[in-house]
């Protein structure tokens, strides 16, 4: 292909992507206030996060939501958040991304309802509700109800917005969070490809969208991808996706129009690859995983959003997300990047990478088929043990050096990081109090919402149209939009719909996870295993027993499985439950099974809340003797308070190696036992 130079004045630059940052915390206000902000310094669209109960269908007030309210997004609990929310920021001109799948109706609605009270006309609203359900089954954990119904919400989502709100994205097909779970780029392609083929066959089989107009379905849908560090490898995958897209809706549903059958995708890049030991190599990471979805101009993203060089330690501060916008612009308005045709057409290294994926992606789809499709390959745990099983083999490679990660298990020697000298203000925290002051605003909502100035109706009968219709067939877009107006919460909405649907708990994919450390004698695992036994004999029992749980509503199970998997492995026997437990449950499943340890896995910042409730009703129980473990993303100043609890040990990302974890876990039910300690061979 013939070089154009931009000083010859032959071609205009291409227009950059949209550039988005993952924002929202704590409240709607403080919300509203950082996307204004951030708009100011030149952010193009908007990406909201929601805070666990709001993903989840829980009001602030709910059990499950404590410790979880405004911590990893903002809450948006009914109208008059979402008005707050979008306070001054004009929706008929924004491009607003809005990362939700269970709920996504719900939050559709509550736009839609601000949008007309802002006088906008909804036809010209722009943006994309995630809305991909069955990644949270495999990895994200925030689903709520079972396949089938959660199907038939996406449907319904989709048949509205094509005829009411055209220019809406209402399902943004997700295998980042896959890769995050461990997929490789032949399971990320073909596992998204197998959802995109269940959502497109169940509108078409519906009946809601005449077949005329189901080429205007499919260039609605669009993909969120993960762009890791291999980013030639990266860049391959993006290419194979759109020949996969190409191919599939031509042959499956007989698009003929290119435009429609254009593969439309945004991404964030890779948050699994950031680390916490010297984590000021995260921004060459970033600026890496950017370019594998920006340099080929064929292959390149709609939108990106880069994570914060500090997510491995925590919340991004305001500051730390302007970096990562300001890495966007400098290589969209300094670099040349812009003014060139794709600059890899014609690689022959390229073009054998891409064809080889292509090829190993469709085998792996029909296999899927074969099975009855993504749902089923669901409900069988097909996809989740696959996942569990990759991600174990990954961290193997890790903890072996085979895969190596600087500053993590190679070059690990460092300098002090300025950055992390003070690393209680290298990362924002949630101020504990809003969760009581969201509370009490929840609470004054569902006193007032009746009065002057919203004269809302009352939201019993719009919340039993909405169970008539669950109950029915028709499509509950229009019974949604009731209940928003109607001043109904998120948690009423969901519970609805739960009354009629039911809620689904996924398979964990751990107990049928193949090994991925063998114990071969001589080795770490051979020695882990050598002290489980004998520990167990010492305490008279058939085998240690130990529970993995998941308290709150933190839906990012990874780590949490890759632990169990080990433990099994390590000849342990292990509960694990899966996710969104109470302290009680966890304690009562403790108490039941008799378990030796527990360990206790959390993400999202509420373990300061729940891990010493653990803690207590443990002490109530008068079961002192049973150590507690916990693990996630914790601050230092947090696992201080944590060990002064009394929980045993902290572990956080730094601590890849999870066979040492698993000997320490030993160590502790040894000491808790009063037991003495075992000699480590010479």
């Amino acid at each position: 292909m013939t070089e154009r130079q931009p000083a010859e004045g032959k071609r205009e630059k291409d227009r950059p992507w949209l550039m988005r940052t993952y924002a929202g915390h704590s409240t709607a206000e403080a919300s509203n206030e950082l996307y204004r902000r951030n708009l100011a310094k030149g952010q193009t669209g908007l990406s909201v996060a929601f805070d666990l109960p709001t993903q989840t269908g829980y009001d602030s007030d709910h059990i499950l939501a404590r410790g979880e309210v405004g911590r990893v997004g903002v809450p948006i609990a009914h109208l008059g958040d979402m008005r707050r929310l979008f306070q001054d920021i004009p929706l008929e001109q924004m491009n607003t991304s809005m990362t939700i799948n269970a709920t996504a109706m719900w939050l559709l609605a509550l736009y839609q309802v601000v949008a007309e009270e802002q006088g906008a006309d909804i036809t010209k609203l722009q943006g994309t509700t995630q809305n991909d359900i069955v990644k949270e089954y495999l990895s994200r954990g925030t689903h709520v109800f079972p396949p089938g119904p959660s199907l038939r919400l996406t449907t319904d989502m989709i048949a509205y917005t094509v005829s009411h709100i055209p220019k809406w994205n209402p399902i943004n097909i997700c295998s980042y969070h896959l890769q995050e779970a461990g997929a490789t780029p032949v399971q990320e392609i073909a596992y998204a490809m197998s959802t995109a083929i269940a959502v497109l066959d169940a509108v078409r089989d519906s009946g809601q969208v005449p077949a005329e107009k189901f080429g205007d379905v499919v260039a609605r849908i669009s993909f969120f991808v993960n762009a890791g560090v291999r980013f030639i490898e990266e860049m391959c995958k993006m290419r194979a996706f759109g020949r996969i897209w190409d191919r599939v809706t031509r042959e499956r549903y007989g698009i003929e129009n290119p435009k429609q059958r254009r593969f439309r995708y945004g991404v964030q890049v890779n948050s699994l690859g950031l680390t916490e030991a010297q984590p000021e190599n995260n921004v060459q990471r970033i600026v890496l995983e950017m370019l594998a979805v920006t340099l080929s101009k064929d292959a390149r993203a709609r939108a990106v959003q880069l994570p914060a060089w500090n997510e491995a330690l925590g919340l991004p501060r305001p500051w730390d997300q302007q970096w990562s916008l300001r890495i966007q612009q400098v290589l969209a308005h300094e670099s040349d990047l812009l003014e060139y045709e794709d600059i890899f057409e014609g690689s022959h290294v390229i073009e054998a990478k891409v064809t080889k994926l292509v090829e190993e992606s469709l085998a792996e789809i029909d296999r899927i088929q074969e099975m009855g499709g993504a749902m089923a390959a669901v409900e069988s745990g097909y996809l989740k043990s696959q996942l569990v099983s990759s991600h174990a083999e990954r961290r193997a490679r890790i903890e072996s050096g085979q895969e190596k990660i600087i500053g993590v298990n190679i070059f690990e020697t460092t300098e002090p990081n300025p950055l992390t000298a003070d690393l209680d203000t290298a990362i924002q925290t949630v101020d504990p109090a809003v969760e009581a002051r969201v509370i009490a605003s929840l609470q004054h909502w569902r006193d007032t919402r009746y009065q002057p100035p919203f004269n809302h109706p009352r939201p019993c009968k719009a919340l039993e149209k909405l169970k008539e219709a669950a109950k029915g067939t028709g499509n509950l877009m229009e019974a949604t939009l009731e209940c928003a107006r109607a001043g109904v919460t998120t948690g009423e909405w969901a519970g609805a719909l739960r009354e009629v649907f039911g809620e689904f708990r996924a398979p964990t994919g751990v107990s049928s996870a193949p090994v991925a450390v063998p114990a071969e004698e001589g080795s770490a695992m051979s020695e882990v295993r050598r002290k489980v036994d004998l520990t167990a004999k010492d305490l008279g029992v058939g085998k240690l027993r130990f529970l993995v749980g998941k308290p709150g509503l933190d839906g990012h199970s990874n780590g949490a499985e890759q632990i169990a998997v080990r433990a099994r492995d390590a000849g342990f026997e292990v509960v694990y439950q899966g996710i969104r437990l109470t302290p009680e449950q966890i304690v009562d499943a403790a108490l039941a099974e008799d378990v030796h340890a527990v360990g206790l896995s959390i993400l999202s910042g509420s373990h300061a809340q729940l891990v010493p409730d653990v803690l207590e009703r443990l002490r109530v129980a008068g079961a002192t003797d049973i150590p507690v473990i916990a693990g996630g993303i914790i601050p230092n100043g947090d696992a201080e308070q944590l060990r002064a609890a009394g929980v045993a040990a902290v572990f956080t990302p730094k601590d890849f190696d999870i066979t040492g974890i698993i000997g320490r876990i030993v160590d502790e039910i040894r000491k808790a036992n009063k037991l003495d300690p075992l000699e480590v061979p010479a």
